[in-house]
């Protein structure tokens, strides 16, 4: 709920099926639709959008380089008007291809 200083504090818990509450549109707000409502939040403010597919985590992969190569990459990719992932996503990619 806001208080007077249009921040919102902590009450008690309600049940959104017996007490009416609506969004800013009127819509009522049931305890499904706050579910549901809540798992978009998540879904989408949860790390980046996966590479895999939607819904699907993409895993990371991690490597220890040294300064002068992290800086190359990262000039490199600017230049090609890229991330450093995505410049190292086709590098890994154009090696796979051709081993």
């Amino acid at each position: 709920m806001k208080n007077g200083k249009g921040k919102y504090t902590l009450g008690p818990d309600i049940d959104l099926d017996r007490e009416v509450v609506l969004d800013p549109d009127g819509k009522r707000i049931t305890e499904r639709r706050a579910r549901k409502l809540a798992e978009e939040v998540v879904a989408q403010s949860v790390g980046r959008q996966s590479l895999t597919g939607a819904g699907i985590h993409s895993p990371e992969i991690k490597a220890r380089v040294p300064l002068k190569l992290k800086k190359s990459l990262q000039r490199e990719a600017k230049r090609r008007g890229l991330t450093a992932s995505e410049l190292v996503r086709q590098a890994i990619e154009e090696f796979l291809r051709s081993a």
